[in-house]
């Protein structure tokens, strides 16, 4: 082989290994950090409100920032973990009648597309899976740490909202009986507060 020929492949060689470098390098893989996170929700009723939680969860945040578009998220949320702060509530929502967690223990997220909608923050659409039944769903998410710097590299933390879901869409509904009576609201408004870590 001439030794220009070598150079060439040999500089090849160097610009497709630095280019892998790089695509690896721009993804990051972020963890939620259940203990410093909050997935909450707010229903009213009659004259009053409801708040409640969701207190055992996990979920993934791969990061490209370079190219927002190409982040995705998941996550996975165990139903039997609701937190109304009152018993028999939480009781009744894990029932047949309502959540059924027995039948469907689990809620899940998974993105399909990511769009930047300012410096940061964004609009995630994905699949919304609850009590058996997926339907898609947008989050609006906007960063609440810096874009750069060490600490930004180690922790990020990112607040969530999304239009307030129906519960009929998910089948949610009580017996005709109780939801005659019970002046709950169809709209469930929903507010995230999610700190995610660096995987190692």
């Amino acid at each position: 082989m001439k030794p220009d020929m070598q150079c060439i492949r040999l500089n090849g060689i160097a610009l497709i290994f630095a280019a892998f470098i790089q695509s690896v390098a721009a993804n990051e893989t972020y963890q939620f950090d259940q203990g410093r996170s909050t997935i909450g929700f707010r229903v009213h009723q009659f004259l009053g409100t409801t708040n409640g939680k969701f207190t055992q969860f996990s979920g993934n945040i791969d990061l490209d920032r370079q190219n927002p578009e190409r982040s995705s998220v998941s996550a996975r949320i165990q139903v039997s973990s609701i937190d109304t702060r009152i018993k028999k509530r939480d009781d009744h929502l894990r029932s047949p009648e309502f959540f059924n967690v027995a039948k469907f223990p689990e809620l899940t997220f998974k993105s399909r597309t990511v769009k930047q909608t300012g410096p940061q923050s964004g609009d995630i659409t994905g699949d919304l899976t609850m009590h058996g039944v997926t339907k898609p769903t947008t989050l609006h998410v906007k960063l609440a740490t810096p874009l750069t710097g060490e600490a930004a590299l180690e922790r990020t933390r990112w607040e969530v909202t999304t239009e307030p879901l129906k519960r009929r869409d998910f089948g949610l509904m009580f017996g005709s009986a109780t939801e005659a009576v019970s002046g709950i609201s169809q709209d469930v408004a929903i507010k995230i507060d999610i700190e995610a870590v660096k995987s190692r």
